[in-house]
């Protein structure tokens, strides 16, 4: 899995599952149970993961949502 998102904005983050799940893309959100260890307040960025292979549509997906701003550089 590769890495596409990364914020603490949970509206931002809600809409990126929501925005992928509506596109039929599979994503996990890594780090989104830190707030219990961190007593909530913010200090990790919650991670959005998807399969390399639909990273492109992903990417897409997000960025027509609105959500190009919290995207995650390309790696090569």
């Amino acid at each position: 899995m590769i890495e596409i998102l990364r914020t603490n904005d949970a509206v931002a983050l809600s809409l990126a599952e929501a925005l992928l799940q509506g596109a039929g893309i599979e994503c996990f959100v890594a780090d989104r149970h830190m707030s219990a260890l961190e007593g909530s307040i913010g200090a990790f960025q919650r991670r959005v993961l998807v399969d390399r292979d639909v990273e492109s549509k992903a990417r897409r997906t997000l960025v027509e949502g609105g959500l190009g701003a919290y995207l995650r550089e390309r790696l090569a």
